[in-house]
């Protein structure tokens, strides 16, 4: 008889019918982005997409029924990637003073939407008209913040930040879900400070990356990781998170 801590069994290889699958998805999403990339979200077609890959339109979509179901795997895998670089900076800089954490965490996000314009795009505003992002994405774009929480839920909110604090905690309250997620990062800290200063950071981080992946720094005399770090700087200093600065 099987017990509770027997070790769990491996899972079954794929099959070649599996993995032929995944390998066509996996063509059908580079060309979508290889689209996107050259014209935007709103130049997607599944047609263009199945016709780049030699493949008739009904055959394209036993894959994606449709050209949301697509976008939203798109987005999906955006933000798992965008979170792999977060979690890959935390790691480097775990034992660094919070400001630091802060400041490697924007460096790390920037640099990622940088590399990856046409993807951050994606997930920095409404990729077509009348696309609506189903839940699943939701859970993604949390675990890009996942980091922020641990390190910014350090911090003491003052001011006006106050207010904010006092709505997040509203909002934990009458959400479960949000607070346990919050304290799944952020464990022994008070997670409304916690999440108001995470969508603080957000808020920054997206304002200054977006205006640099638009390009519309262009010729105003500044470096945008400078700006950033200048962003970043100030909300450490609203925080009062330790370590030195820049």
């Amino acid at each position: 008889m099987a017990t509770d801590n027997a070790p769990a069994a491996p899972a079954a290889a794929p099959t070649p019918r599996q993995r032929y699958r995944d390998q066509v998805r996996a063509e059908i999403k580079a060309a979508a982005l290889e689209q996107i990339r050259a014209g935007g979200a709103p130049a997607l077609s599944l047609n263009a997409v199945a016709k780049q890959l030699g493949l008739t339109g009904p055959a394209l979509y036993k894959y994606f029924r449709k050209r949301d179901d697509l976008l939203t795997e798109l987005i999906c895998d955006g933000y798992d990637a965008a979170a792999a670089a977060l979690r890959a900076a935390a790691d480097r800089v775990g034992d660094a003073p919070p400001r630091r954490q802060l400041l490697a965490l924007g460096e790390a996000f920037r640099a990622w939407a940088v590399e990856h314009p046409h993807v951050y795009q994606l997930l920095a505003g409404t990729p077509s008209p009348g696309y609506q992002a189903p839940p699943e994405t939701v859970d993604r774009a949390r675990a890009v913040l996942g980091p922020l929480l641990a390190v910014l839920g350090q911090g003491t909110p003052r001011g006006a930040a106050l207010d904010l604090r006092a709505e997040m905690r509203f909002w934990l309250n009458s959400d479960p879900a949000v607070e346990r997620w919050v304290k799944g990062w952020a464990p022994g800290v008070d997670a409304a400070t916690a999440l108001a200063a995470t969508v603080t950071a957000w808020a920054r981080l997206h304002g200054v990356v977006s205006l640099e992946v638009q390009g519309l720094f262009t010729g105003m005399g500044h470096r945008p990781g400078t700006l950033l770090t200048a962003e970043l700087e100030a909300l450490a200093d609203q925080l009062g998170l330790a370590g030195p600065k820049r």
